[in-house]
């Protein structure tokens, strides 16, 4: 046992805490260790010096006892408890267990706690029509898991008995396997990275903790979402084994296609017929909304394609609350199935229009002068 002040050794002061002396152990451990210094002596002193200061002021009790007794406190041939391990260059797994076991959630040799292994995350693809997702709908859902066993209370063992530590991995659900000079890690082959094995199981989940069953859980949706969205509900997963917390469940969202409306983000997009008629002269026609009929202002000379705004009649913002519009395109139908009256009628408003088609139609003007530029620039 070296004989030099730990803390001088580590370069820390007397109320240094674990982190500060983690950190100056894996600086010193780096510089010194015997892989990175071949042959050298003074090194492999300096190592074995630094590592058992670590060991020793990184364990609550015996940093206490050396800090009252100095090191007759922690000597083990003074009965003080003492100072284990070798401190030979063997150990550099230390640095990999002890200073960053925290960060992979290994532990050293002294690690921490074996952490439970929750239940797994559970989907469910739910479909909802426009109307549902615009206004927010409860809904019932049939959720096949595994559920907590109710014979032995998710605890995996038979009543009137408990699971114990495992005896290979006493209780950390973890072993190191020794690689060159790395230390890894590895889940317990004994009990599975769970700590604790099973020695009399329950017969209904034999040992499991859980059972497979179909729960119904009432779903609020709330008003806005849109396919893609989803609903976490915390806890409703598959339970964990052996009383492991359950996984949540994730209720996935899928807008069915409408037969009237389209939705692009909040905004609700529709095609609504007129007449010709209607189009020529202008007027009022009816148009649908998710809240009902509304009546929309049609003037003169509309054409085919144009679109009208109706602020404030489509979708609620699931997030901001903001509401969208409904965007009206109004499509000119072409009459069908005309009698011979319909037809000359028709033709006789053709007729009016000769010597001032320029004036009625003024696209039709505009589209066979550029098709007549069109064809005159190939041929030059």
């Amino acid at each position: 046992m070296s004989k030099r002040d730990y803390y001088e050794i580590l370069g820390v002061g007397r109320d240094a805490s674990e982190r500060d002396i983690k950190k100056s152990y894996k600086r010193l451990a780096m510089k010194f260790h015997p892989d990175r210094n071949p042959g050298d002596a003074a090194a492999e002193e300096s190592f074995k010096e630094a590592k058992e200061a670590y060991e020793i002021l990184t364990d609550s009790q015996k940093r206490a006892a050396y800090d009252q007794f100095g090191h007759a406190g922690v000597d083990p041939n003074r009965g003080g408890g003492g100072f284990g391990g070798g401190g030979g260059a063997g150990g550099f797994e230390d640095i990999f267990g002890d200073v960053f076991g925290d960060m992979f959630g290994g532990g050293g040799r002294r690690g921490g706690r074996q952490q439970q292994q929750s239940g797994s995350d559970l989907r469910y693809n739910l479909e909802l029509s426009l109307e549902e997702a615009v206004k927010g709908c409860k809904k019932e859902l049939k959720i096949p898991s595994l559920s907590e066993c109710d014979s032995c209370n998710g605890s995996g063992a038979k009543k009137g008995s408990s699971a114990q530590t495992c005896g290979t991995c006493h209780g950390q659900g973890q072993v190191q396997m020794r690689q060159g000079f790395f230390a890894v890690a590895q889940a317990c082959p004994t009990c599975g990275g769970r700590g604790k094995v099973i020695k009399d199981p329950c017969n209904k989940c034999h040992g499991e903790g859980r059972v497979e069953k179909t729960k119904t859980l009432s779903v609020n949706i709330p008003a806005g979402v849109d396919t893609g969205d989803r609903v976490r509900l915390a806890g409703e997963g598959e339970a964990g084994p052996m009383g492991a917390p359950a996984g949540d469940l994730y209720v996935q969202m899928h807008v069915k296609d409408h037969p009237i409306f389209e939705r692009d983000g909040n905004n609700l997009y529709c095609e609504v017929p007129i007449s010709f008629t209607s189009a020529a002269l202008g007027g009022e026609i009816e148009v649908p909304t998710l809240d009902g009929r509304v009546s929309l202002k049609v003037p003169a000379e509309t054409q085919s394609g144009r679109m009208f705004r109706l602020r404030g009649k489509g979708v609620k913002s699931v997030r901001s609350h903001a509401v969208g519009d409904l965007i009206c395109k109004v499509i000119i139908e072409t009459p069908v199935n005309l009698t011979s009256r319909q037809k000359e009628l028709l033709e006789e408003l053709e007729s009016s229009f000769e010597g001032n088609s320029n004036k009625h139609r003024p696209k039709a003007e505009g589209f066979f002068d550029g098709v007549k530029k069109f064809f005159d620039d190939l041929t030059s």
